[in-house]
C-alpha cells in the first residue's frame, strides 16, 4: 500500500463525495440512520437470537460454524445455492436453538448474564463434544493459549505506558504523528483462503475517527464492490456475496469499526483504549512480542502485539474481542500494507 498525506481540505471533499456514494450504495442516508436493524426484522423465523443487531447475528452464526467445524449448509438446506430457504426448519437448526437457550441459562444463572460459556467452550471444532480427554491430551503438551482477558500485570514486563511510548517513538514521535490528520491509501486485497484476493483497495481516513475502505473487483468475478465505512458515529457495510448485502453496523462490528478508525492515527492510541494492562510475552514467527490489552467503547476488549525489539505494532496479530466474539466475513480482507 502506498500512503500519501493530503491537505485536510482536499480530504474533506473526498469524504463528502465518498459519503454520498456510500449512501447511494447502501440505500440509506448517513445522517438519517437512527437504529441499526435487528436480526428479527431482517431474517425470517428468528426464535431465540432476537434483539441483537444484524452484525452481531452474523458474527454469532460464524462463531457457531467455527466452534462445531460446520458451515451454513449443515443447518440450512440448500445454503450456497440459489434455492436456499434460510427460514426453513431442519433438525440441526432446532438443536442449535436448544443449545443457545441452554447456554443463555447457564450464563444467566451462573455469570450474571455475562457471555462466559459459548459453543466453543465444549465443542472445540467438533460436532459432538468430547466427554473424556484422550491420553495424548493428558500427557501431551499443555494448551498455552492465552486467556481471553488479561486480569493482572505479568511480572517483569514493562508498563503499558512504556510499551505505548516506545511504539509512538518508533513511528517518529508524538509531534510528527500529531501532524498526520488525514490520508488516502491504495492497495490490493489478499483474500481469505484464496477467495476475495486481487481486489483494488482504496482507503480514506480523517482524524480522529473517520475511515472508509472500498474494494473493487473485476467485473468478470461477479463480486461487485465491497464497502466498509465509519463516519465518526455510525458504520455501514456492503458485501455483495453475503447473506445480507447491505446493512448498518450496530453491535461488535461497530465497536471494531470505531477502533479501526481511531488506530488509523497512531498518535491517539492512548486515547482510543483505556484500562491498559500487559500480559505474558509471546512470539510471532520467531519474533518476541509484548502483549497489551485495553478496553474500548461499550466494553470492547482489544489485544495488541508489539515487537519487543522495534516497538512496532504487529498488524498480523492485532485482534479484537467484545461482548460477542468478533469474526470477519469474507469481504473484510486484509490489506497488503506497504508504506512509502
Amino acid at each position: 500500500m502506498k500512503l500519501r498525506t493530503r491537505p485536510n481540505a482536499t480530504l474533506v471533499v473526498i469524504f463528502a463525495a465518498a459519503g454520498i456514494a456510500f449512501a447511494s450504495v447502501l440505500g440509506i442516508r448517513l445522517a438519517a440512520q437512527a437504529q441499526p436493524p435487528m436480526a428479527e426484522t431482517v431474517f425470517k423465523n428468528i426464535q431465540v437470537l432476537k434483539g441483537i443487531p444484524v452484525d452481531d447475528f452474523l458474527n454469532t452464526m460464524g462463531i457457531m460454524c467455527a466452534a462445531l467445524g460446520a458451515d451454513c449448509a449443515d443447518c440450512h438446506a440448500g445454503a450456497g445455492t440459489d434455492t436456499v430457504k434460510w427460514e426453513a426448519e431442519t433438525p440441526r437448526k432446532l438443536m442449535a436453538r436448544r443449545m443457545v437457550q441452554m447456554m443463555a441459562a447457564i450464563n444467566r444463572d451462573n455469570f450474571s448474564g455475562r457471555q462466559v460459556v459459548t459453543c466453543w467452550t465444549c465443542h472445540r471444532g467438533r460436532d459432538r463434544p468430547l466427554v473424556m480427554p484422550s491420553i495424548d491430551t493428558v500427557y501431551g503438551t499443555p494448551d498455552l493459549s492465552m486467556d481471553d482477558l488479561i486480569t493482572r500485570p505479568f511480572p517483569g514486563e514493562p508498563s503499558p505506558d512504556q510499551i505505548l511510548d516506545k511504539y509512538i517513538q518508533a513511528l517518529g514521535g508524538a509531534q510528527r504523528l500529531a501532524n498526520l490528520t488525514s490520508f488516502v491509501a491504495t492497495g490490493t486485497s489478499l483474500g481469505f483462503r484464496g477467495f476475495g484476493g486481487g481486489g483494488q483497495v482504496q482507503m480514506f481516513a480523517k482524524a480522529p475517527n473517520q475511515r472508509a475502505t472500498i474494494i473493487k473487483f473485476a467485473e468478470s468475478t461477479g463480486r461487485g464492490d465491497a464497502v466498509r465505512t465509519f463516519d465518526g458515529s455510525g458504520g455501514w457495510v456492503a458485501t455483495p456475496l453475503a447473506v445480507v448485502r447491505e446493512y448498518a453496523l450496530g453491535g461488535s462490528e461497530l465497536d471494531g469499526a470505531r477502533l479501526d478508525a481511531q488506530l488509523s492515527f497512531p498518535g491517539q492510541i492512548k486515547q482510543a483504549l483505556t484500562n491498559w494492562r500487559v500480559g505474558a510475552p509471546d512470539s510471532i514467527e520467531g519474533h518476541d512480542v509484548r502483549v497489551v490489552q485495553g478496553t474500548g467503547s461499550r466494553g470492547l476488549i482489544a489485544t495488541l502485539y508489539f515487537d519487543s525489539a522495534s516497538g512496532l505494532l504487529d498488524a498480523g496479530r492485532l485482534r479484537g474481542l467484545s461482548r460477542r466474539r468478533r469474526s470477519r466475513h469474507q469481504d473484510a480482507v486484509p490489506l497488503d500494507l506497504r508504506m512509502a
